[in-house]
């Protein structure tokens, strides 16, 4: 099992190339089963999690073909509609195979996802809205089943904004048989590049980046080719990088409409930002304040840059409180944090911060992917030397983290752990 290792104190300097956003990714590779032909995505990250729907999707029947970071995915001759639980159980976003194929073959069987390290997360609302659509759903021996003779549209009111439940009605509905209209839909900039995507496949979509989406159903779909986002998240923990290290950093290839929120933060705090069409560069002088932040759905301060910002916060001057609104369960990072010297206690869904001088290199130990890079940012910035343990998490969303900080001037090794 890997390891990081981290001697702190290195001010990050120089530019670096953001991914594309596997949140996108994901999504865009499974919609490409509605239309039974080739599709060409580019732009695709080199990612574990990138790797697990690589296997569900050949374990249906497409084929997969890859070229740097264009996937080649013909879809033409499935063979199977069930998603075993050895392939589902290791990411949850492998539900999302279950509207393309309750919508082009009227079937589809799916090892029940479970929980996270980070909250429950069911998928009640998926099927919910599936039934509402016309499909019969049964559970049994930890699976779901779909069956239905042809989708019908149906209007779905979602009670929160789930991201994976909009994109799975989405994909369904572009199929079904009339007008689908999905309310309360969750807007992030993924949901809509997947929007363009079914579009570019000849999907009639009305609303994407809205709370509300009117979706026509049409017959048959092409193949596409495509282009997927910058991850918005990979963006978000460099710039904070940059920042918690006082040194200047330059991201090539980000979106900064869609880090509106973060970087509004990062400027109350006292970063230096320059925007530039897709060139972000950020610096920091010698007094960083604290700042309160509550995660909401997108457009608001995403829950996947929460446990980054708490590294920046528990270094910079004065007291604040995180509010944890999306995940029951995501401030496992806290003590692991607290182990390095920061000072930090729960209350509920808050965390008060306040803000020390210096954090501590420490045997860390991290517990889910964000919470992987708050510790990596935590050893950038700590005196003396941290190693974190468990860094496969890092790599479901991070593509290879550590050279890119290397490229930057961190001093950041992967290495095999001892036990």
């Amino acid at each position: 099992m890997d390891q990081f290792i981290i001697h702190g104190g290195q001010k990050l300097e120089g530019e670096i190339s953001i991914s594309g956003a596997k949140n996108s990714a994901l999504p865009i590779l499974c919609a490409s089963l509605l239309n039974g032909t080739s599709n060409i995505i580019h732009n695709i990250p080199q990612l574990r999690d990138i790797q697990t729907i690589k296997k569900l999707l050949i374990s249906l029947g497409c084929k997969w073909e890859r070229d740097d970071k264009t996937v080649y995915l013909d879809s033409t001759n499935i063979s199977t509609m069930q998603a075993p639980y050895d392939l589902v159980k290791t990411m949850r976003a492998s539900v999302l195979v279950l509207g393309p194929l309750a919508a082009r073959f009227g079937y589809a069987r799916l090892s029940l996802p479970g929980g996270c390290a980070i909250g429950a997360r069911p998928i009640n609302l998926h099927l919910d809205a599936l039934r509402k659509m016309g499909a019969e759903i049964t559970l049994s021996s930890g699976y779901v089943e779909v069956k239905v003779k042809k989708l019908k549209g149906a209007r779905i009111y979602l009670d929160i904004p789930t991201v994976t439940g909009t994109e799975n009605i989405m994909m369904a509905a572009v199929l079904a048989d009339g007008e689908t209209v999905i309310e309360n839909a969750a807007m992030e900039p993924e949901i809509t590049d997947l929007a363009n995507v079914l579009v570019k496949m000849g999907a009639k979509i009305k609303g994407q980046g809205t709370d509300s989406m009117i979706i026509k159903g049409v017959k048959t779909l092409r193949g596409f080719k495509h282009t997927v986002i910058p991850d918005r998240i990979e963006a978000g923990t460099f710039l904070i990088a940059g920042v918690i290290t006082k040194g200047k950093v330059v991201l090539r290839n980000a979106d900064p409409a869609q880090l509106y929120a973060l970087i509004g933060k990062l400027r109350n705090a006292g970063a230096n930002i320059k925007i530039n069409k897709e060139l972000i560069t950020i610096s920091a002088n010698d007094k960083l304040r604290c700042v309160d932040i509550k995660t909401l759905p997108y457009p608001g301060f995403a829950t996947d840059m929460q446990a980054q910002f708490m590294a920046l916060m528990a270094v910079s001057d004065g007291l604040c409180v995180i509010t944890e609104t999306i995940f029951e369960n995501r401030f496992m990072h806290v003590s692991e944090l607290c182990r390095m010297g920061a000072n930090i206690r729960i209350e509920g869904a808050h965390a008060i911060v306040t803000g020390v001088k210096k954090l501590s290199g420490a045997p860390v130990m991290a517990t889910d992917l964000r919470a992987s890079a708050c510790l990596v940012l935590a050893g950038l910035v700590a005196e003396g030397e941290t190693r974190i343990q468990r860094v496969y998490h890092i790599d479901r969303g991070y593509v290879r983290i550590e050279e890119k900080l290397r490229a930057l001037g961190a001093d950041i090794i992967r290495a095999k752990s001892a036990h």
